[in-house]
């Protein structure tokens, strides 16, 4: 059995479906509740079954309610009472013949199977009309594909994100920068568009063979807030979930993002200026960005950018 990994959906043994938010699943698969069996569900799945989509706080409620053992960061789901696990690259192929905007948007891509898919509610089958489009693209290939993306785009095969469309996605993730700053930010990272109208996001999973080398995702004892500027050391990792940014800092390691407005926010070379809450990582420390939900007061930026 493959491992189970960052961006699959797990069915619990009560058919609660989740969206895997962690690599470190060896035990415990690290998830977010996001559907429940409901008979009054706004959600009907492709063999008629209607389940419940759960924001944020009502998912952690129901966790805390019905299955304490589950709750933590994330919800730790033991391996023995999962059902199910659904995997974007081995799901593809369903989704493709059941959904024309998707089988559009794999199109413009030339790159090897197995290689991509999609999360979310299409992984799921509880898509409906105004469902964004997920699509995840595995190591080494994401970058490939976010170059032919950017060709499209150039090429006018894809649209890019129309002004409404922006302003939807900012009021969305409600940042602590302003639009102009998110705008100048996100334009250049090329991981999403719109196609027949519907947003798409390019997301960074890695590959299996990425595997070793996992940063943990429970909290380091907090040292408390702090704002820093550094320059960027290593971005390799900068679109993954959570997004890593090595840095040249007298005190602190690396920035890490948990909210992903703010990957791929900084290149390698760049000075970046970010606010968040200081961890201690056994002999390292680290700011983390996105302590919670919407990042209140939490943010980074890149100042080669804003100085440009």
């Amino acid at each position: 059995m493959k491992p189970i990994r960052l961006r699959d959906f797990i069915e619990d043994i009560d058919g609660w479906i989740y969206a895997v938010s962690a690599y470190d699943n060896h035990e415990r698969a690290g998830c977010l509740l996001r559907y429940v069996p409901d008979d009054n569900g706004e959600r009907t799945s492709v063999n008629g079954k209607r389940y419940k989509k759960l924001e944020f706080d009502d998912a952690f409620d129901l966790i805390r309610d019905n299955k304490p053992d589950y709750l933590n960061s994330l919800h730790r789901v033991p391996l023995n009472e999962i059902r199910k696990v659904m995997k974007p690259e081995e799901s593809i192929d369903h989704i493709v013949q059941r959904n024309k905007r998707v089988q559009k948007l794999i199109s413009i891509f030339k790159i090897p199977l197995g290689s991509y898919g999609c999360t979310g509610s299409l992984l799921c089958g509880l898509e409906n009309k105004e469902s964004d489009i997920d699509m995840v693209v595995y190591g080494e290939t994401w970058y490939e594909a976010r170059t032919q993306l950017r060709n499209a785009i150039k090429n006018r095969l894809i649209n890019p994100l129309s002004g409404d469309m922006w302003e939807k996605v900012y009021k969305k993730r409600v940042p602590e920068i302003s639009f102009e700053t998110f705008v100048l930010h996100e334009k250049r990272k090329y991981n999403r568009g719109e196609i027949d109208g519907t947003y798409f996001d390019l997301l960074f999973t890695r590959s299996y063979e990425q595997l070793g080398n996992i940063s943990p995702t429970e909290k380091g004892e907090v040292l408390g807030k702090e704002t820093i500027e550094a320059k960027v050391i290593d971005s390799s990792l900068s679109f993954d979930s959570p997004a890593v940014y090595l840095i040249d800092h007298e005190e602190y390691d690396r920035v890490m993002s948990f909210t992903h407005t703010y990957s791929g926010q900084a290149l390698y070379g760049e000075t970046l200026e970010a606010s968040g809450v200081c961890e201690q990582h056994r002999n390292e420390k680290w700011l983390i960005v996105g302590t919670t939900r919407q990042a209140k007061g939490e943010y980074i930026v890149s100042k080669t950018l804003l100085d440009s």
